[in-house]
């Protein structure tokens, strides 16, 4: 059984609704973090280093030269999504981030926006512009960090945001009518895989469109690298990995759609779990879980089924 069998895919999704494939283009803005310019605080979250998942070199060259070079290197699409991966990309003043999103929406193959962010970090203003490229008829999504719905997990992470934060700002967002998807990562410092559920479920229940998974990944500059060097951080196995991601994946109600379901980084950024250096290890794993145990939402009918 294939994976699109088992999860409800973005891509999958957008080909049932646009006919065709539509690859989405990470670009970089040049935007800062208020995590890392002293605004919230110095470091930024423990696990994080940029590099390990965004081409710093990217943001010399202009948009629309980005999304030239990363539309050459895919021909399995002819349309896009232009998506602001890099930092905190509604970090600016609003004037600039029209500027910025008018760049990459005037090329004639992009269907929309795809702006990951922090949920401290979107003003109404931001809103408002992502709703106004909307009701122009443009795919929008808004992709919002939150990591975990524990706020001692939050605070420990250095994350300068609590989970009530997150919930408002995805209310706001869908009262406007945006996609929201929010990222989550599993393997976090002290989490279990119960603790790893009870964040699903608290993202369903203040609503959500679309979820990105992630394996917890040390790599070089981060906070938890000096830990994992100390032996103090233990690394996350894959089976793991495949278990609680599995799990949350069968506890998610099927109108929800995964972006993702692991990520890579490569060497020498990537420190540990080497696995992660190739993220098809993950989707794989997860993948032999769900065929065992059942697919997206299984776990919610057996609940339904079993209830006296």
């Amino acid at each position: 059984m294939q994976l699109p069998q088992l999860v409800n895919m973005f891509g999958a999704d957008l080909q049932r609704r646009y006919g065709e494939k539509i690859h989405k283009l990470s670009l970089h803005g040049g935007f800062s973090c208020p995590n890392r310019d002293g605004t919230l605080g110095r470091g930024g979250c423990t696990f994080c280093n940029v590099a390990s998942f965004a081409d710093e070199r990217m943001q010399r060259r202009s948009i629309g030269e980005q999304l030239a070079l990363q539309a050459a290197r895919t021909d399995r699409a002819r349309r896009y999504l232009a998506y602001f991966q890099a930092y905190t990309s509604t970090y600016a003043e609003v004037e600039r981030l029209a500027a910025m999103y008018r760049q990459a929406l005037a090329q004639s193959d992009m269907v929309g926006l795809c702006v990951g962010t922090r949920p401290d970090c979107v003003p109404p203003a931001a809103l408002d512009l992502l709703a106004g490229y909307r009701q122009r008829g443009y795919e929008v999504w808004l992709e919002l960090g939150l990591q975990t719905a524990h706020d001692k997990t939050l605070k420990r992470i250095n994350r300068g945001h609590d989970f009530s934060c997150y919930r408002q700002t995805a209310l706001l967002a869908r009262q406007r009518g945006l996609k929201v998807c929010c990222h989550l990562i599993v393997g976090l410092p002290g989490e279990t895989p119960a603790e790893h559920l009870a964040t699903l479920r608290r993202v369903v229940d203040a609503g959500v469109d679309g979820i990105k998974l992630h394996p917890l990944h040390i790599v070089t500059g981060s906070t938890l690298a000096k830990a994992w060097r100390a032996g103090r951080l233990p690394e996350l196995a894959l089976a793991e990995y495949a278990a609680s991601a599995g799990e949350m994946i069968r506890h998610t109600p099927g109108e929800v759609v995964y972006h993702r379901l692991a990520a890579s980084a490569r060497r020498p950024t990537l420190l540990a779990p080497l696995w992660c250096e190739n993220r098809w290890s993950g989707m794989q794993a997860v993948g032999g879980y769900l065929r065992h145990h059942g697919g997206q939402g299984s776990a919610l009918e057996e609940k339904l089924r079993y209830r006296p």
